[in-house]
């Protein structure tokens, strides 16, 4: 199957950092890995509105085509692949009172050089045709009542569980990961299903598709529009002495880039700030959500032939599930994000920490899944929503007898300021037992963290017994979630539950955690700052 593409990075993650791999080329020209921060710090919230402003506008030329053979040509330019290569499901969300749900799509980005055209855009030409690596994944959750749209990226370099995943097109069998790998190598594991997999298992968010877009589809779209809008406070040329950065020269002021010199923007890191990834991140968040008002009010998108020449490209651009294999899939969905205004567009990036040279999530990352879970908007403005015309589906398989659920009860009391409460696991753990959960026993080998209570299972046929240990204890079914990270029922005494024999569960929180660093998709008065050593005159 072959495999698209959004932009190149940087290194490539997952194989040798090109620190370590003589003569590797990476997508600033000459970029042999740079600083550390950039190295470190890749899917700071980058490329996040890109594929909807490209469904937006471009797939609105299914029906602009010169009829039912165009329509047939254009839906054999998209390439497919399945939507889910791992062995578990996640339920669908529950429908709101209007019968409404939710609708989460997966935004791939290989580094894969699949084409002249791709590898020719994004370098790094000793990797062709090698195994692609996932590289960009974001999650864009469009609401149930289709008010609002959240975003949330993961970062390349993430640390997870990568389930055991089978290639549709050879049967080849990947196994689980042992320990945590990267989640960019998910992708390597049969295709964009896998990375699907991937994302169900560590959020417990159900996805209903995925899409990739490759470079060709990035510089497509910039030149259909007419340009981009884009701001710098200086004159600034993106590279130095030893040939680093994307070549990008611009003057100082508000610029429309288009073509190559869209995609210089995207990937430029020397020249923005301190010259981190979370510098060039800054500037495509400024680029995405210009391209999302530019959409909205540009008029060349009009004319026929612009429109039959973008849904030309942007078919060739996209890989998508079999949910999305055309394009009238396509416009209709279109149809749906269009619904959302800028201002309630959020965007953000899994709260994460370091470890090593990696990052993994932080307990607020997993309040922002929550979150996106329970369809709850991340910009604050949700209307009061009525409660569900129906009860949440309970699990098919019935719990067994208290007496036969096996229970390990873990302290997680510890908390950035506090040690761990002293005897918490021996104490809930006996607390259990008292309720007839005679083989519940406390695990001192492992000492999380966690700021809410909460009852994990690692598969679908001990959900039944994890929901009946949380009922029996007062701990909300919200708390109990399914997670690779235990091999049994796990109980998990959190920070809010240091003392006592009573769980009072906290008022939940909805507020969006500062670590996800939000960015509203109206905000139009960003403007780029230039390191002096890349300014000109």
């Amino acid at each position: 199957m072959t495999r698209s593409s959004v932009q190149g990075e940087e290194t490539r993650q997952g194989a040798p950092d090109a620190a370590e791999r003589p003569g590797a080329a990476v997508d600033e020209a000459g970029d042999g890995g740079g600083e550390a921060a950039g190295r470190r710090r890749e899917g700071r919230g980058r490329r996040v509105l890109r594929w909807t402003a490209l469904t937006l506008a471009v797939l609105m030329a299914g029906t602009a085509g010169a009829g039912y053979l165009y329509y047939e040509h254009l839906n054999s330019n998209i390439r497919k692949d399945p939507l889910n290569l791992g062995d578990s499901k996640v339920a669908a969300p529950t429908p709101n009172a209007a019968g409404q749900t939710p609708l989460n799509i997966l935004v791939i980005g290989s580094d894969a050089r699949d084409s002249e055209e791709n590898q020719q855009l994004g370098g790094a030409r000793e990797t062709f045709g090698s195994t692609p690596l996932a590289d960009v994944q974001m999650l864009v959750h469009l609401s149930a009542d289709r008010s609002n749209m959240s975003v949330v990226s993961m970062p390349r370099d993430t640390l997870v569980h990568i389930p055991k995943c089978t290639d549709p097109d050879d049967g080849k069998v990947y196994p689980a990961s042992e320990g945590r790998t990267m989640t960019n190598q998910s992708l390597g594991h049969g295709g964009p299903g896998c990375t699907v997999a991937t994302w169900q298992e560590l959020t417990g968010i159900h996805i209903d598709h995925f899409v990739m877009v490759d470079f060709a589809g990035v510089v497509a779209m910039a030149d259909a529009v007419g340009g981009v809008p884009v701001c710098v406070d200086a004159n600034i040329h993106s590279r130095d002495s030893k040939g680093h950065g994307s070549g990008l020269k611009l003057e100082k002021g508000t610029h429309p880039v288009k073509g190559e010199q869209a995609l210089q923007w995207l990937r430029t890191r020397y020249g923005f700030e301190d010259g981190s990834d979370l510098a060039r991140a800054k500037a495509q968040h400024m680029y995405l959500n210009s391209l999302v008002r530019t959409l909205r009010e540009n008029a060349t998108l009009s004319s026929p032939n612009k429109l039959r020449r973008l849904a030309e490209e942007a078919t060739r651009a996209l890989t998508v599930d079999p949910g999305l294999d055309t394009v009238k899939k396509l416009y209709d969905l279109s149809d749906e994000l269009r619904e959302v205004e800028p201002e309630r567009i959020t965007m953000t990036t899994m709260p994460n920490r370091y470890v090593g040279a990696r990052v993994e999530p932080t307990e607020e990352a997993e309040k922002l899944f929550r979150l996106v879970r329970e369809d709850i908007a991340l910009d604050g403005k949700d209307a009061k929503k009525k409660e569900p015309s129906q009860a949440p589906k309970e699990p098919v398989d019935p719990a067994a007898p208290d007496e036969e659920i096996a229970v390990q009860v873990r302290n997680g009391t510890r908390t950035d300021t506090l040690a761990a409460a002293r005897g918490r696991a021996d104490t809930v753990a006996g607390l259990l037992v008292e309720q007839g959960f005679g083989q519940a026993v406390a695990d001192p080998s492992v000492l999380p963290s966690e700021d809410r209570t909460t009852v994990r299972y690692p598969s679908a046929d001990l959900e039944s017994d994890a929901r009946r240990v949380a009922k029996a204890l007062g701990i909300p079914a919200d708390s109990v979630r399914r997670s690779t990270d235990v091999s049994g029922v796990t109980l998990v005494v959190g920070a809010d539950w240091r003392e006592g024999t009573a769980y009072e569960a906290p008022e939940s929180d909805n507020t969006v955690p500062e670590s996800a660093e939000a960015l509203n998709g109206a905000d139009d008065s960003a403007c780029m700052h230039v390191n002096p050593a890349f300014t000109w005159s």
